[in-house]
């Protein structure tokens, strides 16, 4: 009888270890899963269609706004530049309004004041003086913007921004381009983990460059109406007389008021000598 309880005791304690240590595995591999992307043939129930703003992080988002969709957004920027005067940066204003589902037209409108250009929206610093500069500027943009693959599997959403940005004030006349190639996967846990590269020209007096800005960003759901969000982004001059380099961290936070209207706030800090020391910025998204 001892002997069979024994036995008994040591098949208990056999299939409770398994049995945890199958369960740690589970949890484990829940928590990879949840970081994959969807795979085409997984049976997932559609969500609820949300607006997708360019605006809430440096990388824009890769979906178009959809046929007939009209999305407006606009924010203010303050940065706090390490050796020149602060710049403020509003009303950041693009219209985006979809030809078809795969095509968007935009237009868009901003005006800056302080020591520099404003580099959360890829510029490089004018000067690097240590005296405050005043500067205005103001500047229509004008483009579109195309979804290139839709997600399947490991093959991620992907599109491309065209613009042209003219200066409707102050001392710069010349028009600049910009293009953007964006990728990215929505993943199974609801995470979104968008990647990007811009190439924009640019100029500072008779200085004439290229400007390369990638960037990557982790948006997490908080709930089932708050986003959370981690971003690395640079901003690096090519061909430049003084060349500039830039890399920024910046976290930030997003509220969907309802499906077509959101608002949200991010903040980030520069992490070399020729980047701003701070910078903050707010804004909103609606669509109709």
């Amino acid at each position: 009888m001892n002997q069979f309880f024994k036995i008994i005791c040591l098949v208990a304690t056999s299939c409770w270890g398994f049995a945890s240590n199958v369960s740690a595995q589970s949890s484990a591999r829940g928590i990879i899963q949840g970081f994959l992307p969807f795979e085409a043939n997984e049976n997932e129930s559609p969500e609820e269609d949300e607006i997708a703003t360019d605006r809430d992080s440096f990388t824009p988002s890769t979906s178009v706004v959809g046929r007939k969709r009209l999305v407006i957004e606009s924010g203010y920027s303050l940065i706090d530049n390490r050796q020149v005067a602060e710049t403020h940066s509003l009303p950041e204003l693009i219209t985006r309004y979809g030809i078809n589902d795969l095509l968007e037209i935009r237009f868009g409108f901003n005006y800056e004041i302080g020591g520099a250009s404003n580099p959360i929206s890829g510029n490089v610093p004018g000067d690097f003086e240590e005296e405050p500069v005043i500067e205005e500027e103001a500047r229509l943009l004008y483009g579109t913007k195309m979804l290139l693959t839709d997600q399947r599997n490991w093959i991620p959403e992907s599109s491309i921004i065209i613009q042209g940005f003219t200066p409707t004030s102050g001392e710069a006349t010349a028009t600049t381009f910009s293009s953007s190639y964006i990728f990215g996967w929505k993943l199974r846990n609801g995470s979104i983990w968008d990647s990007g590269i811009r190439y924009s020209t640019n100029s500072v007096e008779e200085d004439h460059f290229n400007v390369w800005s990638p960037s990557t960003v982790l948006k997490i759901p908080v709930g089932e109406r708050w986003k959370a969000h981690a971003e690395y982004f640079g901003v690096f001059s090519e061909g430049r007389e003084h060349e500039s380099t830039q890399h920024f961290f910046s976290p930030g936070i997003h509220y969907l008021i309802s499906q077509d209207l959101e608002v949200g706030t991010r903040v980030g800090w520069g992490l070399n000598d020729q980047s701003p020391n701070f910078f903050s910025n707010v804004g909103i998204g609606i669509r109709f």
